[in-house]
């Protein structure tokens, strides 16, 4: 079997799987007991902590541990409405966020939360000028994702960061698809709460990151005990966490050779394809796009059909975002570029990562040619 559907999760690596062993079986203390056995694993999610505070620029007391990118962006999206609760409260977003944002902002809006979702351009950018445009007296938070999980197109966070710390507004990035793969550094982005995942760069699934910034009030999500300096209460994920931690320094220490390599495989894919195929469209920005992900568009063509047929020959992509599959509905991403929805329907998603090797290319683009000439020959 060939993996190429990273963009959805990544397998987690060899050396995190052996690290974290022990927290399974020896050191499986619950990390809020005082005995030793539950100091090594508090010692373990604190380590874990200071890892991807490093990663990303921060320090370990702005790190709060979740279940998972979707939890930490509700909870980011819910708690400003907690702070400003009374008040006329006014969202800015992006119609490419994921669904986590999305639907919670819709949520939102059934309570009365103002909310704006910006468009983008053909290959998925949002405009700095768009944001500061709109901008109200009562906009309180803008939310926008740092690379897109369906296309790979990376936004101009730092640019847009900079034109909302002039008007005092809070500004959070979701940026599952993009730490662990492209320099992350929250005071570079100028961000004041950032999202992440570890089961997105070789950790375990079921472990999230919420970066806030030093100052800010942040709500508790679940009450009860002291656990994540009492913002969200119950017996630590310490092997999640561990894992968090372990993957996200691999993943910073060959993130430029990786970057370098994964960038090579999507270029050679793109080439050889074009070759066999001249229709395909690229969807997404070539200039401004994560390394590994590449999204194609065979007009004409079911991606769902593409997708299967690849099955078969042990090759795995998508067709959309994880969270997305199985409503039969075009990419909602994809839409907002300005594409029909035959030609949303018409696209798969290639997302490359640490395990994949280059002679895999070919092996991908032949199966994929194979299949698009099985499909349009039967029409």
């Amino acid at each position: 079997m060939i993996y190429a559907d990273n963009a959805a999760t990544t397998r987690i690596s060899d050396s995190v799987f052996e690290k974290i062993l022990p927290f399974l079986r020896e050191q499986y203390g619950n990390a809020s007991s005082q005995y030793s056995l539950g100091a090594k694993a508090k010692h373990a999610v604190e380590q874990a902590r200071k890892q991807v505070a490093a990663a990303i620029g921060a320090t370990p007391t702005e790190i709060t541990f979740t279940s998972g990118g979707s939890e930490a962006n509700s909870w980011v999206l819910c708690n400003v409405v907690e702070l400003y609760r009374g008040k006329i409260i006014h969202i800015i977003t992006t119609t490419i966020e994921h669904p986590s944002v999305l639907n919670t902002c819709r949520a939102l809006e059934q309570k009365g939360i103002e909310v704006t979702y910006l468009p983008v351009d053909v290959k998925g950018r949002v405009s700095v000028e768009a944001v500061d445009s709109a901008i109200r007296p009562d906009t309180k938070l803008v939310s926008i994702m740092l690379a897109n999980n369906e296309i790979g197109t990376i936004q101009p966070i730092a640019e847009i960061g900079q034109v909302l710390e002039r008007h005092g507004i809070l500004f959070h990035t979701d940026a599952v698809q993009a730490v662990g793969h492209i320099p992350v550094d929250v005071a570079a982005l100028n961000v004041d709460f950032l999202t992440a995942s570890a089961h997105k760069f070789y950790g375990a699934k079921g472990t999230g990151i919420l970066y806030k910034r030093t100052g800010l009030e942040l709500l508790p999500l679940v009450f009860g005990g002291e656990q994540e300096h009492g913002l969200r209460a119950g017996t630590e994920n310490v092997v999640g966490i561990a894992s968090a931690g372990c993957a996200i320094e691999e993943s910073i220490n060959v993130l430029a050779e990786e970057a370098k390599r994964l960038s090579a495989m999507v270029k050679d894919t793109v080439g050889s394809i074009i070759e066999r195929i001249p229709s395909v469209r690229i969807n997404g920005d070539s200039d401004y796009h994560l390394p590994g992900t590449l999204n194609l568009g065979f007009d004409g063509v079911s991606g769902e059909s593409l997708m299967h047929l690849l099955d078969l020959k042990g090759v795995c992509v998508s067709t959309s975002s994880a969270c997305a599959s199985g409503k039969n509905e075009p990419s909602h991403v994809l839409l907002a570029l300005g594409l029909t929805e035959q030609q949303a329907k018409s696209a798969i998603r290639i997302s490359y990562g640490r395990y994949n090797v280059e002679n895999e290319v070919n092996v991908i683009v032949s199966a994929l040619c194979d299949a698009y000439t099985k499909i349009t020959e039967s029409q």
